[in-house]
């Protein structure tokens, strides 16, 4: 029967290629299952590629085409009559919406604007037994990384006469360490409580009006929320110390002495101290201040904002996004137009940092004032 099949089988090929016809072997097919299954991959990894490029695609075109105009301080020449109180000049040329009040920027730093009676002058004795009462040093703090909240108003006029080199920078640090991270934790609430507006998909009209406080004090026009956000930023602790030592000779100078001047701001009108060794024909003073964290605060605020630290806060931002954590050496760089002898005074800065150990605070926290303030950090 099988031959036969054969056969049967053999005649009809013939047949049918004497015809014309074509004859194949039966080739095994791709089970439908598989096939179904591979177009499916085909699709998932199309419509997967689509969703990963598109946002990409949306952020470049976002920054290629939509220029964000950061708005920047008119000059120095304001930044010092707001500090005095005085009124400013209108920058005429700002082509926005609405004009930058540039008295909004340090509206908070006049909070610090108490009276000299409600100050103490601590010596530097009763600040180092102070200290001890309070089991706070710099080697702990260097190990646990928690600093206690404690506020000091205005320098000790002994620290001058502290001969021992060591002893002098560990009471000064000691005495703006808190002060610095005070502040820092300050914009780092504030960074928060803009994230999470951001993060909505609504927001209360408190929200709102906080927001719209937060423009103008970082002299943001237009709603500008990149600009917010790169310039809303803390300044790091080693940095800030190293500036303050530099500025004040660790404490010692007139103008942190007499002013609470720890970051040399300059004024050219108004209430300040005048250097001893300027020219005739130079008018500029340097800054006073009631209160040494109103120093601090007004410091952070004129890097935040001043035209001349906008490379500084581009490198801050990068920094942020990558490593999460900001780099004191590097940033540094950026400051050159701080002071006049611009690369010089880099070194200098540097060298301060790293015989110090400075960076060792950079990652020091304050510790909170209440259980609620616990809540938020």
């Amino acid at each position: 029967m099988q031959v036969l099949t054969k056969i049967n089988i053999l005649k009809i090929k013939k047949i049918l290629q004497n015809k014309g016809y074509k004859i194949y072997k039966n080739q095994k097919t791709i089970p439908k299952t598989f096939e179904n299954f591979f177009y499916i991959t085909i699709v998932g990894i199309f419509f997967i590629g689509i969703f990963y490029i598109t946002p990409l695609i949306i952020d470049f075109s976002k920054k290629k085409f939509n220029k964000n105009e950061i708005v920047l301080n008119n000059s120095s020449i304001n930044f010092n009559r707001v500090l005095e109180g005085k009124e400013i000049q209108n920058n005429r040329n700002l082509k926005e919406d609405d004009e930058v009040d540039f008295k909004d920027l340090f509206t908070d730093v006049f909070e610090f604007d108490i009276n000299e009676q409600d100050t103490v002058r601590l010596s530097a004795s009763t600040l180092n037994q102070l200290f001890i009462d309070e089991n706070y040093n710099l080697k702990d703090i260097r190990k646990n990384k928690l600093v206690k909240p404690i506020a000091i108003d205005l320098l000790p006029s002994e620290i001058k006469s502290i001969e021992n080199t060591r002893k002098k920078k560990e009471l000064f640090i000691q005495i703006v360490l808190p002060l610095i991270l005070e502040e820092n934790k300050k914009i780092k609430l504030e960074r928060k409580t803009l994230f999470s507006i951001l993060n909505k998909n609504s927001n209360s009209e408190a929200e709102k009006n906080w927001l719209k406080s937060k423009f103008k004090q970082y002299g943001v026009v237009n709603r500008d929320l990149p600009t917010l956000k790169i310039r809303m930023d803390e300044i790091p602790v080693s940095l800030a110390i190293a500036q303050a030592a530099k500025e004040t000779g660790w404490g010692t100078s007139r103008f942190a002495q007499e002013g609470n001047a720890l970051f040399g701001q300059w004024t050219y009108t108004g209430e300040g101290i005048k250097p001893a060794k300027s020219e005739k024909n130079e008018n500029h003073k340097v800054m006073k201040f009631k209160i040494l964290k109103a120093s601090v605060r007004a410091y952070q605020r004129n890097l935040n904002t001043h035209k001349s630290y906008r490379e500084f806060r581009k490198v801050r931002a990068i920094q942020r996004d990558v490593l999460g954590d900001l780099n004191s050496l590097e940033l540094v760089n950026y400051l050159d137009k701080y002071a006049e002898t611009g690369n010089e005074y880099i070194k200098i800065l540097k060298k301060i940092i790293e015989q110090n150990k400075l960076t060792d605070f950079d990652d020091a926290k304050i510790l909170p004032n209440s259980k609620k303030e616990k809540s938020l950090i």
